[in-house]
């Protein structure tokens, strides 16, 4: 049974720093890509980021390209989400998802999904 899970969320103020971490388990975790998602109270989800199976990152949007780092431990079975200079605006949970593929991009399709961690960023 394909399981992932999310931790390391919580309260942080502006400017600071979190690392969220994606634990995996019930597939073979190396041949996949793994994205990031994030969803803000009364909005849509949105992809924040992904990294391929051979360990390849891609990232949305500017704003989070020199902030956020996508990294991934194959022994571990484990993705995790640099977060740094944190804002107000990035406040949301955070979802990890399994890619169908070993690519994982915005617009890959995703088969698996976490339940989520929450990020709060204090102005």
């Amino acid at each position: 049974q394909v399981q992932l899970v999310e931790s390391g969320g919580g309260l942080v103020q502006t400017g600071g720093s979190l690392r969220l971490s994606c634990a995996a388990s019930g597939f073979t975790f190396g041949a996949y890509g793994i994205g990031w998602y994030r969803q803000a109270a009364g909005k849509e989800r949105e992809f924040v980021g992904g990294i391929s199976r051979d360990g390849i990152p891609t990232y949305s949007t500017d704003s989070e390209t020199g902030r956020f780092t996508i990294s991934r431990d194959n022994a571990k079975n484990t993705v995790h989400l640099q977060m740094n200079s944190l804002k107000p605006e990035d406040t949301a949970v955070y979802f990890c998802a399994k890619s169908a593929g070993y690519l994982a991009a915005v617009y890959t399709y995703y088969d698996a999904w976490g339940q989520g961690t929450q990020v709060t960023v204090s102005s």
